[in-house]
């Protein structure tokens, strides 16, 4: 069993004891003596012994002590089985149930553990504090989808090292999964240690992370929580670690933030908007408004824009910018964007029918870059109008200028083969963004619709005039028309007009109105008082 012949062995006890694992050998005497004394009906011992190869085995000895007329033990009976496989098996179940499988660090079980025991320190030791580093790596997804999952699993471990190198050997590194890490700092002064880690950490991934034939950027977000708080379960300290890390991500990247309670308002707060979008998804509470837009060169209504809305049960009408944002960092900006396309189209689709416009009524969408992205997309629009029985000419996209930029050279297809369809795309918010003269002319689009911010800012002698001026200009002589959002005076009409803008919107034509208050006003085009007559007069209902 051992790997010796008889003759190598004496029948000394020694020659058992001697070769037993130092660490085993006091509790393999303790369970023998134990039996001896009579304290137990038989020995058992698990241990460690040394094979002849240098190497060690884990046996199980089993066996009954043979006493003598007096009860004195003088020879033991029993048998040694060789359980190396099954401890071994043993063991890798146990790493698995408290270590991470690629990167050797505890995980979540593990970390929970040790956290558990921090806060029951806090309890019995005056002065005792902890933090709790909560990181996540900054756009990891796109290394994993650019160079492939191997590279990024080779990042994981790279990180992991770096962190393990940088943390004393009392505290803790723990991967929670993906690319999350986590660090418990034990027996802390003040805030200043935790602070002083994650800018470490902060200033170790600022240099490029060599792999094996990559040279790889990576930033990461830092939430960091205090024992000062007051804790009594792990699992709120890693909730509140999380929210903070989320603030951090929210300044940009490579940066950290220290929790404070009114964090979790908010995000409760964010919790309970999401629940309440998912319900208005699902119960139809959202709403599309339209807004006109009009020819400045003739005053004639060129269509519509489609915006939505969501009328919220007890809070009332909840306008996009509060709820946008969230839909797309959540996912549900998918069906909402589909759902506006396929409303606006059956309406724009009925007033044609209804009302006898000359060109006919054209409807303006807004769809993020989320949306545009997806697979198969020109099958879908070409469904959607095939079903409100509306010509692709009809339709305009609209997508903003920082959608460009952030989608950038993966757009050029999709507006190339939407226009090829007959399918306009408008640049939306133009001015906001960084977008270069290269990609206005990659893109190719329709037309430029200049930010509402910009024309509130115009006056004769303003350098932003100027600006506009050549928005303008440029996109006339790239073959594009331009659209001005947010008129609100007669100045800013009469000065866009001069400039030769070719259409706008604004609440001096109207406000985003839902359709039956623009039947009212197709109906009844007098009542209005409108600046510009055709507005009031070019709907004309059709027999």
């Amino acid at each position: 069993m051992l790997g010796y012949t008889e003759d190598e062995i004496k029948d000394d006890s020694s020659e058992w004891f001697n070769r037993v694992h130092h660490q085993d050998i006091e509790k393999l005497k303790l369970a023998l003596s134990s039996h001896i004394r009579g304290a137990t009906p038989h020995f058992e011992s698990e241990y460690r012994i040394r094979n002849k190869d240098k190497t060690y085995r884990w046996m199980l000895s089993r066996g009954l002590a043979v006493r003598g007329e007096d009860g004195v033990a003088y020879r033991m009976a029993g048998s040694q089985t060789d359980i190396s496989d099954r401890k071994t098996a043993e063991e890798k179940l146990l790493y698995d149930a408290f270590f991470d499988n690629l990167t050797g660090l505890p995980n979540r079980a593990l970390f929970m553990d040790r956290l558990n025991s921090a806060i029951e320190r806090t309890r019995r030791r005056e002065g005792y504090q902890y933090a709790v580093l909560f990181l996540d790596l900054d756009q990891f997804k796109n290394i994993n989808d650019s160079l492939g999952h191997p590279v990024g699993d080779q990042l994981l471990i790279a990180v992991a090292n770096m962190l393990k190198a940088n943390i004393r050997a009392t505290d803790t590194v723990a991967r929670l999964g993906g690319d999350e890490f986590v660090i418990l700092l034990e027996d802390i002064h003040d805030e200043s240690a935790a602070v002083r880690v994650s800018e470490l950490i902060l200033g170790k991934l600022a240099s490029p992370i060599r792999l094996v034939d990559n040279e790889v950027f990576i930033s990461t977000s830092i939430g960091i929580v205090l024992s000062t708080i007051g804790y009594h379960k792990p699992e709120d300290v890693l909730r509140d670690a999380d929210i903070a890390m989320y603030a951090a991500k929210a300044r940009g990247k490579s940066n950290h933030e220290l929790f404070k309670p009114a964090m979790r308002e908010r995000i409760m707060k964010r919790m309970e908007l999401e629940t309440d979008l998912r319900q208005a998804i699902e119960e139809g509470q959202l709403l599309v408004h339209y807004q006109p837009i009009l020819s400045l060169k003739n005053g004639h209504i060129l269509g519509f824009e489609a915006l939505v809305r969501w009328q919220h049960p007890q809070r009332g009408l909840i306008f996009p910018a509060e709820f946008i944002p969230l839909a797309k960092e959540t996912g549900l900006i998918l069906p909402i964007d589909q759902w506006v396309i396929e409303t606006a189209c059956h309406q724009i689709s009925e007033w044609q029918s209804r009302y006898l416009f000359d060109p006919p009524l054209k409807v303006n969408v807004n769809l993020t870059g989320n949306f545009l992205s997806q697979p198969h997309l020109l099958e879908m629009i070409k469904s959607v109008l095939g079903e409100a029985r509306l010509e692709e000419r009809y339709l305009s996209l609209d997508v903003s200028e920082n959608s460009l930029v952030e989608f950038g050279e993966s757009f050029t297809e999709v507006i190339t083969i939407l226009r090829k369809s007959g399918i306009e795309v408008y640049i939306d918010d133009f001015g906001t963004g960084y977008s270069s003269l290269v990609y206005l002319k990659r893109f190719a689009a329709s037309a430029l619709k200049i930010d509402q911010g910009l024309i509130s800012q115009m006056s004769s002698r303003d350098d932003n005039t100027q600006i506009i001026r050549t928005m303008i200009e440029l996109a006339h002589d790239m073959g594009m028309q331009a659209y001005a959002e947010g008129i609100e005076t007669e100045k800013q009409l009469r000065m866009l007009k001069s400039m030769g803008c070719d259409g706008g919107q604004g609440f001096l034509f109207a406000q985003p109105l839902d359709p039956g208050a623009i039947n009212e006003r197709f109906e009844n085009p007098g009542k209005s008082g409108h600046p510009l007559a055709t507005w009031e007069t070019v709907g004309k209902r059709s027999s």
